[in-house]
């Protein structure tokens, strides 16, 4: 008796190893992926202006870190007692208007450095709806509690979304032709625009990274599809019902491993699991005999995995 659907994947071209370098944009579940490649410690940077929702607000830091636009006070404002950027998440919010200033120029250098040296770049589209700040009629990545009448809201239409693509990708190539490029849509379920407009959405993100697909050499990873057909049921989520649970998160992981990296990346990637499972073990007692020879035996597993990946760092 078949009691569920499966999503058929395959094993990828250009898959991901110890050698390739990563970087990672868009939604909040990109830092779901993201946390279990540095895990297993691979050579990856993620979201270096935090959590990005739409394809708009990670067009425009590909296309002002590879310009090398950099910020000005004139970018930035004071709500609250913080300073903020529309460009960026409000991780990057700051109690000075210089620590701001140094965050998201110092986060630019960074996406422009690893656009040029990545070996793959994911982009997760998390929704297609859009807020607009009134007053200069520009599109915003985050509104920072702004009072909401500020701004105007819309849904990008999906040869919207697929120009912004288009226009992400020739700027990325047209400084690293050889970087391998695979999109893929949040599972995350935007609800606050509401139930119908949060399937509009995804319908429209899945549809433009199609036409993208159809005329260019970029892949794309489904995971919003396996969270909602293999997954299809609410013990997956976490308690807010809109998020992937860690059970959730766990098994997409699963499958991207299965799809994107090489099956001699995964037998270390089983080494690093014994490391970083030894490293998180709490002991009885850390003055026994075992407890000693426990650590001997992991100092010498770490050792290992060091000389061999020179850019793999252990911590507790």
């Amino acid at each position: 008796m078949k009691l569920q659907t499966k999503i058929p994947l395959q094993k990828e071209k250009n898959q991901i190893n110890y050698s390739s370098k990563l970087l990672l944009l868009g939604s909040c579940f990109v830092e779901n992926i993201g946390e279990k490649l540095k895990y297993y410690k691979f050579q990856t940077v993620q979201n270096p202006f935090g959590i990005l929702f739409h394809p708009l607000a990670i067009e425009n830091l590909v296309s002002r870190a590879i310009a090398l636009k950099e910020y000005t006070k004139e970018s930035i404002f004071l709500n609250e007692e913080r300073w903020h950027c529309y460009d960026a998440h409000s991780e990057l919010s700051s109690n000075t208007p210089e620590e701001l200033l140094e965050k998201l120029n110092s986060g630019l250098r960074t996406t422009k450095e690893q656009i040029k040296e990545a070996s793959h770049i994911v982009i997760t589209l998390g929704t297609a709806w859009v807020y607009s700040f009134i007053e200069e009629k520009k599109v915003v990545a985050n509104c920072h509690k702004v009072p909401q009448k500020q701004f105007s809201k819309k849904i990008l239409s999906v040869n919207e979304i697929q120009d912004s693509l288009e226009h992400i990708k020739y700027q990325i190539k047209k400084i690293n032709k050889e970087a391998t490029l695979i999109f893929t849509v949040s599972p995350v379920r935007h609800i606050k625009d509401g139930f119908v407009e949060n399937q509009q959405s995804k319908a429209h993100l899945i549809t433009a990274i199609h036409e993208v697909i159809k005329k260019s050499n970029v892949t794309y990873f489904p995971s919003y599809e396996i969270m909602m057909d293999e997954l299809r049921d609410y013990r997956f989520y976490k308690e807010d019902m809109v998020h992937p649970n860690a059970t959730a998160v766990n098994y997409i992981w699963e499958k991207f491993t299965l799809s994107w990296i090489n099956e001699e990346a995964q037998k270390v990637m089983d080494k690093v699991s014994v490391v970083q499972k030894g490293l998180a073990h709490r002991p009885f007692n850390e003055k026994s005999l075992k407890h000693k020879e426990f650590l001997k035996a992991l100092e010498k597993k770490k050792t290992y995995l060091q000389e061999a990946y020179s850019f793999m760092k252990f911590t507790l």
